[in-house]
């Protein structure tokens, strides 16, 4: 059964998602959320911090509550994962999101912009997790 905790997973971002549209009308996208609290231009939001705190709180949070840690050490080097977090973070300037707004929100919302983003995203991971396994 150990599709149970995806399952879960899969449900609870679903319904936050569809909570902050429907009592905030704003998209669940994570990068939108992080950029508004480090750079607020249009005042302060409580809600942004709040579903920050929780996003980062819920692996510890199942930790305490079952023993049992959801996270896993990265792999590779300091310098890897750095170089992988600025290209992600390119990728979300250039495309207008992330895979959070753009993946779960804007594909729910029939966006075809979205689609195209999600699909460039998605074919970029398989094709770097492919290199990097590979050796390519």
């Amino acid at each position: 059964m150990s599709w149970i905790p995806s399952l879960v997973g899969g449900l609870l971002i679903g319904s936050a998602a569809v909570l902050l549209m429907a009592l905030c009308g704003r998209i669940a996208g994570i990068s939108g959320i992080l950029g508004a609290v480090l750079w607020p231009s249009a005042g302060f939001e409580p809600w942004r911090l709040a579903f920050l705190v929780g996003l980062v709180a819920a692996a510890p949070l199942v930790t305490l509550g079952s023993g049992v840690t959801p996270l896993k050490p990265p792999e590779g080097s300091v310098a890897w994962l750095a170089t992988a977090g600025l290209l992600v973070g390119l990728g979300t300037g250039l495309s207008g999101g992330c895979t959070s707004g753009h993946g779960v929100c804007g594909l729910a919302r029939w966006s075809p912009r979205s689609l195209a983003a999600t699909l460039t995203f998605m074919t970029f991971g398989f094709l770097t997790v492919f290199i990097v396994r590979h050796g390519l």
